[in-house]
């Protein structure tokens, strides 16, 4: 095969989105054939794992929406063309927005892994309508930590593990869940070094774990017992590096009283972990050159989440690591993922609400209510949340109470089935598509695809997210020619006359400046196979104004309008990722943006709940519910589990029916083996499921993967593909601080069929 058959694009099945070649091939020469690692992609460097090698059934699902639907009275749909379908959906959106509000009108998603540029347009749609309040998967997942981070640093850090020593999986098993560059040589490097330790702290002997030096196999739920114990053993061993807590911190002394409190022998065994163990690897996180540290869905699904997210963060800091090598920093990023508490609350529970996302938890009770700030529309834009959320049945109840759900999606998923219209996107393929999970370090890179193909030439036949966005706006009367005549005017005058234009038409004028990504989409001269990414030329002069100095080293230089003329024509012109910054890691404590420039220990409500936690040390571990006295973890990231985009259970090689995990001890307890079904109960469902028995397991610990229970077309019909796990898990349990779900820790129980 000649090499100018392969085309280049990117995985979208984790954050990492690492590059990819594809060749296309088929009859209609949209087929994606094969796939290999790009060796052009600065981040990823050839890199891919087993998972995206089948992501034509992505692109050829069978649940394909390929036109426009209105549901019926009857509750059936209808197809509809596209001028019907846009006129409807602003006409009802706005009549939400007249009657009760734009606050009222909800939004959920605006782009899955890899797929975030949806998310960037739909601002303007939301501003048009006067929505204010939105949320994400990373209200499910990240809050506690962007909350903590934000308290103590003033921003988020990332972890540099090439060139650590000793390195701390927390939570997470980066064999299937990546997130870190190219994880599998990363992790194999680590782990055939004798100079470096890896240490994993997950209930289960996770592939990580296999490789670990040190695993610290905690009961469920006991993580922040032991991240206690491990802080108060190098306060106690003498093992705090004074010197940076003393240059870089404030806040110190009602931290150390506390941790010199510590029951280590009590936390331990509420840990689950022998104090032995614990202790050695207090004495390798304390005496190591480089530590470097990642927390994940583990922990932050988990009982104590926040809180263990603040131990972490003082994990970090008491050792000194941060800004040198192997240790962790602040990434330059084009667009910021995280932020703090906002001061307004969610209007009806009163959550609180972190990186602008409320949490996925409260939703449904927002909704579900006689109070009149409630939420009586929703868009929900390449996201499920009638299967991604807490409580699967609570939250189907609640999207069917709303006056008007709108799904842009390019799949019939669970939640569009209960949408009142759903209009068909293209998918991550058929348009230029981007992520913002950029958090390489020193070099940062940035990757805008091409799309290989266009979408289907049917009609009406499914759109760009961006497209779909420009003309609700241009229904809702936001924009007109007035506003887009001038600028395609001065478009084709060039890049420089364009700018001068933009700058003197549009950024002057708030209400203008709210469309300015739909405004660049309409009016910039861009090529059809980049044209979704318009929007970027607003997010590298963002980039250029914030952070001069990294774009510098990367080779943009200039005034900040020229060096994002310069950022935004090499992200156009480059078939693979761009390198946009380069960090120095002299300036990385520099970075800290607390007001004071201090990192900031003391956080007194989290010390409290430390407390509420330590007073309990001597008491043991607490009795299970007789009802329920197993801990289920709802979600686990198996070989080929990912996102709910891979809908197809085709392509699934391995574990096809989503078994469910158990130890070999409860296995003969109750008389069962591997490949058996037995009935699974929660106290919101139960279902009956294939048992997995694996050594992997502890006692009293089931786990089910993540992304199965979805309905797909079949021969047979539309049987659901293995367990949903939200039909079991509940929205009640949650975090007390910032409200992200405890799906790693549902009481259950098991029973022979």
């Amino acid at each position: 095969m000649p090499e100018s058959a392969w085309r280049s694009t990117a995985c979208i099945l984790c954050e990492c989105n690492c590059g990819l070649e594809v060749e296309l091939g088929g009859d209609d020469g949209r087929q994606l054939v094969r796939f290999r690692g790009d060796k052009q992609h600065p981040a990823s460097r050839g890199y891919a794992c087993e998972k995206p090698h089948r992501l034509n059934l992505y692109q050829h699902a069978r649940d394909r929406v390929m036109t426009p639907l209105r549901r019926r009275p009857d509750g059936t749909f209808e197809a509809i063309d596209w001028d019907t379908a846009i006129r409807e959906v602003a006409a009802r959106l706005a009549a939400v927005r007249d009657t009760h509000g734009g606050d009222t009108i909800f939004y959920y998603g605006g782009g899955g892994q890899g797929n975030h540029l949806p998310g960037a347009y739909a601002t303007a749609t939301r501003r048009a309508l006067g929505s204010r309040y939105r949320s994400s998967a990373l209200a499910q997942e990240k809050t506690g930590e962007f909350w903590v981070s934000d308290r103590m640093l003033g921003s988020s850090t990332r972890a540099d593990f090439e060139h650590c020593d000793v390195a701390l999986f927390l939570g997470k098993n980066p064999w299937h869940s990546h997130s870190i560059p190219r994880a599998r040589v990363t992790l194999k490097e680590l782990a055939a070094d004798p100079a470096r330790t890896l240490i994993v702290v997950d209930p289960r002997r996770t592939e990580t774990a296999e490789m670990a030096d040190l695993h610290l196999q905690v009961r469920p739920g006991g993580d922040a017992w032991l991240l206690a114990a491990i802080l108060a053993i190098l306060v106690e061993d003498g093992r705090v590096d004074h010197d940076f807590v003393a240059a870089h911190a404030v806040g110190v002394e009602p931290v150390l009283a506390a941790l010199r409190a510590v029951d280590v022998a009590g936390c331990c065994a509420r840990a689950g972990v022998p104090a032995a163990q614990v202790r050695e690897a207090a004495k390798v996180i304390g005496g190591a050159r480089a530590f470097a540290s990642f927390e994940d869905l583990g922990v932050q699904m988990n009982q104590h989440s926040t809180l263990v997210s603040y131990l972490h963060k003082l994990l970090v800091v008491l050792t000194g690591s941060i800004g040198k090598p192997g240790t962790h920093f602040f990434p330059t990023t084009l667009v910021p993922l995280w932020g703090g508490a906002s001061a307004q609350p969610s209007p009806v529970v009163g959550a609180r609400i972190v990186s602008g996302l409320v949490p996925c938890n409260v939703i449904a009770d927002e909704i579900l209510t006689d109070h009149p700030k409630r939420y009586r529309a929703m868009i929900v834009e390449a996201a499920n949340p009638a299967h991604s959320l807490a409580d699967s049945k609570r939250m189907r109840e609640a999207l069917r109470a709303l006056d008007t759900v709108v799904v842009i999606d390019v799949a019939m998923s669970e939640t569009a089935r209960l949408a009142d219209y759903v209009l068909p996107a293209a998918t991550q393929f058929e348009k230029a598509e981007a992520t913002f999970f950029n958090f390489d370090f020193p070099e940062n890179c940035f990757h805008l695809r091409p799309r290989l193909f266009p979408p289907p030439s049917s009609q009406p036949g499914p759109l760009p997210e961006a497209e779909i966005h420009a003309r609700l706006c241009e229904a809702l009367g936001v924009i007109g020619d007035d506003v887009l005549a001038p600028l395609r005017e001065a478009a084709r005058a060039g890049r420089a006359a364009y700018i001068q234009a933009f700058m003197a038409r549009v950024l002057p004028d708030p209400r203008l400046t709210h469309m300015a990504p739909v405004i660049l989409y309409r009016t910039l001269d861009l090529p059809e196979t980049h044209r979704e990414g318009a929007v970027l030329f607003g997010v590298a002069l963002r980039a250029a104004m914030a952070s001069p100095a990294a774009l510098a080293r990367a080779g943009f230089r200039g005034t900040p309008i020229e060096i994002a003329g310069q950022l935004f024509d090499r992200i156009l012109a480059g078939p693979s990722a761009v390198v946009f910054a380069v960090d120095d890691w002299a300036e990385v404590l520099r970075r800290i943006a607390t007001p004071d420039k201090k990192i900031h220990l003391d956080l007194p409500d989290l010390l409290d709940e430390l407390g509420k936690l330590l007073a309990t040390a001597s008491a043991g571990p607490d009795p299970a519910d007789p009802a329920f006295p197993m801990v289920l973890s709802a979600g686990e990231r198996r070989s080929f589990t990912a996102n709910t985009i891979m809908r197809d259970p085709a392509w699934r090689k391995k574990d096809p029916a989503g078994a469910l995990r158990m130890s070999s001890e409860d296995a003969a307890e109750l008389g069962v083996g591997s490949g058996d079904r037995v009935r699974l109960t929660t106290r919101r469902d139960s279902v009956v499921v294939t048992i997995e028995v694996t050594p992997s397991m502890q006692r009293g610990h089931l786990a089910l993967p993540n992304g199965l229970g979805l309905t797909y077309p079949t021969a047979d019909g539309e049987p659901a593909t293995g367990v949903a796990p939200n039909e079991l898990t509940a929205s009640e349990d949650r975090d007390p601080f910032v409200g992200t779900p405890w799906h790693k820790f549902v009481p259950a129980r098991v029973e022979r069929v």
